[in-house]
């Protein structure tokens, strides 16, 4: 059998099960994708696994992480300018991040042609929002396809790349959640593994790239005009069902909810499924109005496709009903096949039944996220959290750490985008004499976003204390790179520490403490939220999910953990309480307190937090650290 990299790089076509992601890569492969670069976020991280399944010297692309996603599109839009078919991908509010440059991207010449992978998370599964970046395409004239399947991810990608090579443009592919997850048996082309020509190609004659006030109104009729033209025959298709009443428009899962949920149904209605929902085609969808008494627009999160829609049916003077978001809640989360099955049945009674309710006793319990057992933002928070006074403000950011927020810790309790904390923290110091203000900071984040507001904080000399969490790789997203690991994608790089870079900012008042050393740290931000000014702490320990990953694959690996001691536990609960680990139980009867040795991971962490010194470590046979 053969290896995924291997797979990956067949030159003859087969078949295999595959998801949306991994699709992705074998289609950047037949396509001639000469540049690939990303900022890990889900749901598109399995882009970067799939690639790293293909040993370097055999990838027929290069591919970098880059610091942010803006960096990731200016890479692979200079290389598509050099002629280069490039790609970029990242998840939803990564476009958030980028759109300063994409905004851009269609009104310049783009030689080899640019798809953007943008991984959209209806029902905010790893997100902060449910953002719908159509919007940002339709602002930017960029056109959009939208799969629905692992097949039609691979196949729109080849699509894409040969619409953004012949267009000379920028091209979304507008992935999602479900999509980029789904697996699907997938038949691939061939690849005929030729040496690619890698001529420069960059001509900047014209001015064609230099967005000055001389130069905007010809490069944005140029790319009005491209984008008209970028429409692609064969995206859209219609199922014909022969029902003249009734017709649904609709594109990405929600058409396979709609399959799923009409497998049954005795008359069902036609469907305009839309592969390409930007810009849409004025003839396929006046058509398929003409054809139809009344038709629902099914479309997850915004009214995007609907507008145009009835914008349409307006302008060429139709009688067609046309139906679409109905209620609060059709705009918010995914259209999966129960979602989609109530919308039918509130519209459509009579063609589609109710869904079937579920018994309230059979309704799982509410689970929240929880930081891993052993993560040393448990320790750190617990430490600091000995520190801090009722009245103290806590602000948090994006990453693991983020869960600090929750019980039993409490702490960090404003949040907006990546490396933001350090900026709110400022603003909540104006005009505060009585509340001290407390950052906090990713280490993967503070090279992604954080440095600005950093610099200022010291430009404008606020009083803030930033505490920057430092577990050495980029945990949330499945453990990628950054530039403080000494290790890009590729190969090993010089490192870049965090102290060495805040001390060349001019920060005097750094303390760097493992946050496995509780008392130390509490001392360490107690110190620092006295100071004037801006005071850094780092917390550092290794994230220890990846730590023990790595230990577990090692010769002669024993699990250790912790046990209790029933003899010395007096209840204090500090352990479940305060601490918070997930390893610790508590019997419903007795109150005892015990380990879950299929949990914990025997790091310690939990020992120094103990009042009656009831825990300690076990370690059957060979020690594992």
């Amino acid at each position: 059998m053969k290896k995924l990299g291997e797979m990956l790089l067949g030159e003859s076509p087969f078949r295999e099960l595959v998801m949306g992601n991994t699709a992705l890569v074998r289609g950047m492969v037949e396509a001639g994708v000469r540049v690939v670069t990303s900022y890990p976020g889900s749901p598109t991280p399995e882009i970067a696994t799939a690639i790293a399944s293909i040993r370097k010297e055999l990838r027929p692309f290069h591919f970098e992480f880059c610091v942010n996603e803006k960096v990731a599109v200016e890479v692979a839009y200079g290389a598509a300018v050099n002629g280069r078919p490039s790609v970029v991908f990242f998840k939803s509010v990564g476009l958030n991040v980028a759109s300063d440059t994409f905004v851009q991207l269609n009104h310049m010449d783009i030689p080899g042609g640019l798809v953007v992978i943008v991984g959209d998370d209806p029902g905010a599964h790893s997100s902060q929002n449910e953002q719908d970046n159509r919007h940002l395409a339709r602002m930017s004239y960029t056109p959009v396809l939208e799969p629905a399947s692992p097949s039609e991810a691979y196949a729109f990608l080849l699509t894409a790349v040969s619409m953004a090579r012949k267009h000379r443009m920028a091209v979304m592919l507008r992935m999602t959640t479900h999509v980029c997850h789904a697996k699907e048996m997938v038949s691939f082309g061939g690849w005929p593994n030729t040496p690619r020509d890698d001529t420069p190609g960059f001509d900047g004659s014209g001015g064609s790239h230099i967005p000055i006030g001389a130069m905007v109104a010809r490069m944005k009729k140029r790319a009005i005009e491209r984008l008209q033209a970028s429409r692609e025959p064969g995206l859209d298709r219609v199922l014909e069902n022969g029902n003249p009443k009734r017709g649904i428009i609709t594109a990405g899962l929600p058409f396979l909810s709609v399959l799923d949920v009409l497998s049954g149904a005795a008359r069902k209605p036609d469907i305009l499924k839309l592969g390409m929902v930007h810009p849409l085609s004025l003839d396929t969808i006046s058509g398929f109005l003409r054809a139809h008494e009344e038709v629902l627009v099914l479309e997850e999160l915004d009214d995007f496709i609907e507008q145009s829609v009835k914008a349409m049916a307006h302008d060429s003077g139709l009688s067609t009903r046309v139906l679409g978001k109905g209620c609060t809640e059709d705009w918010i989360g995914e259209f999966t096949p129960g979602r989609v099955r109530e919308i039918l049945h509130r519209l459509w009674p009579d063609s589609v039944v109710a869904p079937v309710s579920m018994a309230g006793n059979l309704a799982a319990p509410v689970r929240f996220p929880q930081m891993c057992p052993g993560c040393g933002h448990r320790s750190a928070f617990f430490a600091i959290g000995k520190a801090l006074r009722k009245n103290d403000i806590t602000v948090a950011d994006i990453g693991c750490h983020t869960l600090g927020f929750l019980p039993p810790h409490e702490i960090g309790r404003l949040l907006m985008s990546m490396g933001a904390s350090t900026g709110i923290g400022q603003g909540l110091s104006l005009f505060n004499s009585e509340r001290r203000v407390v950052a906090f900071l990713g280490d993967s984040t503070f090279f992604h976003a954080g440095i600005p507001g950093v610099i200022n904080a010291i430009f404008n000399n606020h009083r803030l204390t930033l505490i920057v969490m430092e577990n050495g790789t980029t945990a949330m997203t499945g453990h990628q790179e950054h530039p403080g690991t000494g290790r890009n994608f590729n190969d090993p790089t010089e490192r870049i520490p965090i102290r060495k870079v805040l001390e060349g900012l001019g920060i005097q008042n750094i303390t760097e403490v493992d946050t496995y050393n509780q008392k130390a740290l509490t001392t360490a931000v107690g110190k620092a939220l006295e100071s004037p000014g801006l005071s850094v702490v780092i917390a550092k320990h290794p994230c220890m999910l990846k730590f023990s990953r790595e230990q577990r694959r090692k010769p002669g690996f024993v699990q250790r953990h912790v046990e209790v001691s029933e003899d010395k536990c007096t209840l204090a609960r500090e352990c479940i309480d305060r601490f918070g680990c997930p390893s610790f139980k508590r019997d419903g009867e007795t109150g005892r307190v015990s380990t879950n040795t299929d949990l914990c991971i025997g790091d310690g962490s939990c020992i120094q937090t103990c009042p009656s010194d009831a825990l300690g470590a076990v370690a059957p046979g060979k020690e594992s650290r």
